[in-house]
């Protein structure tokens, strides 16, 4: 299942993501803490670090997933420790929900409580396919 992650370090992704977020804009918001979570939604998907080193040089993990994403291959961007034990079409929507959170339009980005939803909807669907 998607659902089942074994180990994170979520402070280190929170911190870059919050840092890189506040050095852009200069504030914070809620909508720039939906952008943070959006990338956090990707680190528990790929399993990588918020920022991934890759031949002696840093790599943001958006850098990695939307080149996969725009090229349709999502299934290379979960996380191998997976093994496939989760249904597609719930990992599908992660995706498509990260991607809202990541928008670079703020105002395009949706509140936390559709978030929830939309995970609760993608977490009920998962519970079905079993």
């Amino acid at each position: 299942m998607l659902w089942h992650i074994v180990s994170l370090n979520l402070s280190d992704a929170t911190f870059v993501c919050f840092l890189n977020r506040y050095q852009r804009t200069g504030n914070t918001n809620k909508k720039n803490d939906i952008y943070s979570f959006g990338i956090i939604l990707f680190v528990l998907i790929t399993g990588h670090q918020a920022i991934i080193r890759a031949a002696g040089q840093n790599i943001h993990i958006l850098e990695w997933v939307i080149p996969l994403i725009e090229e349709g291959d999502i299934e290379k961007l979960f996380d191998p420790k997976l093994e496939g034990n989760f249904s597609i079409i719930s990992a599908q929507k992660v995706v498509e929900i990260a991607m809202s959170c990541i928008s670079p339009n703020a105002a395009e980005r949706p509140d936390m409580s559709q978030i929830l939803a939309e995970l609760r909807e993608c977490l009920s669907f998962e519970m079905v396919q079993g």
